[in-house]
């Protein structure tokens, strides 16, 4: 049978996240044999144990994967496995990664620069003018914006995108057989032309409140830089900052006059350095390092440089790569966050390594 549909259908399973569905691939060795293994054999695997050994039963999962496999094959929606090259780097080596995605579009999903805009659904008149400017002055950078496909800023980002020819994802807390807010519809069909529409759903699920601080992680995951343009101290806005921040990833906030309700959550982040203040986009080109990237001299390296041990190994880790972000090093070399760090300020002051937005790291020669 279709590999691809044991995969859909291990991501139904109850009480078997994305975590425990990889582990139970790498002991199986494919989705289709974590559904012929034993129950007694799989009680053993970490994390199982025998409850969740019984829950894996092809048998109850297999007809609705069979559905869910018909539905993306009629509707030309692409399953990405998290091990498959077009699946978004910038997530992969999150644990929390989802096992699968669903996607729509003909935007690659591992653009040079992505910008995530987040805000409030009912932003003010100054907040839609300044959702607008910052798109319109990022047309020159060849970003791919990201947002939410909600109602308020998230919707203002991707219409002014489209206008101004960037390419925009949309990350849906819904399965493709719903556009939420349906006010959206013609809005989607857009994006498909300029960008996509990505979620972690199958069909038929719907856009419950659950959903989305899962769809608001993703977010935070594909952006080298997220902004948050007007917010109250709490809601969505705020769950994605804080994924971001968790994530490692540059925060920017656009601060707004103490007491009006929506500026409490972006001048609640700029205080308690959470977030960059942020006027406008040449905070953010600074930060990120594009206003002068491109135009960079190489550092001229020494022919012959002393590297010890774990300098060695990153160096060979981004050489196999071409270029990598400081999650997947970690993952990859298992090296605790604090050592990396050190280990790459060394390694940029002899000349070896060159940071890019986004904490992500070439060789310099």
């Amino acid at each position: 049978m279709n590999e691809t549909l044991y995969r859909i259908a291990l991501t139904m399973v109850p009480n078997i996240g994305p975590v425990l569905s990889k582990n139970l691939i790498g002991y199986c060795g494919s989705a289709e044999a974590v559904f012929r293994e034993k129950k007694s054999a799989l009680s053993k695997i970490p994390g199982i144990g025998t409850l969740k050994a019984r829950e894996i039963n092809a048998s109850v999962v297999l007809p609705r994967a069979e559905e869910e496999l018909r539905f993306v094959e009629q509707n030309q929606v692409q399953v990405l496995f998290f091990l498959d090259d077009n699946y978004p780097r910038r997530l992969r080596h999150f644990d929390y990664s989802p096992l699968i995605l669903y996607y729509r579009g003909g935007q690659d999903l591992n653009p040079h620069r992505t910008v995530g805009i987040v805000g409030t659904r009912t932003p003010s008149a100054h907040g839609r003018m300044l959702t607008e400017k910052l798109v319109e002055d990022l047309a020159d950078y060849g970003v791919v914006i990201v947002s939410g496909l909600a109602y308020g800023v998230d919707g203002c980002a991707h219409k002014k995108s489209i206008e101004v020819g960037l390419a925009t994802l949309g990350v849906m807390g819904n399965g493709h057989d719903i556009i939420y807010p349906a006010a959206h519809k013609e809005l989607a069909k857009k994006m498909l032309k300029n960008g996509g529409l990505l979620t972690e759903f199958c069909s038929q699920t719907r856009p419950d409140k659950v959903n989305f601080p899962m769809r608001n992680r993703i977010i935070a995951a594909l952006a080298d830089a997220l902004v948050v343009i007007e917010s109250k101290t709490s809601g969505g806005s705020i769950i994605t900052a804080e994924f971001a921040n968790e994530y490692n990833k540059d925060v920017f906030a656009i601060p707004g006059r103490p007491g009006d309700e929506w500026s409490g959550g972006c001048n609640a982040l700029i205080k308690k350095n959470k977030a960059h203040l942020m006027e406008d986009l040449s905070d953010l080109l600074y930060i990120m390092r594009w206003d002068d990237i491109d135009h960079k001299r190489p550092v001229q390296t020494s022919l012959f440089i002393e590297l010890d041990a774990e300098q060695q190994a990153i160096v060979d880790f981004i050489r196999m790569r071409k270029e990598t972000g400081i999650e997947e090093l970690i993952y990859g070399l298992n090296l605790p966050s604090s050592t990396l760090a050190s280990q790459l300020l060394a390694l940029e002051f002899k000349g070896v390594v060159r940071p890019l937005p986004g904490k992500r790291y070439i060789l310099s020669y």
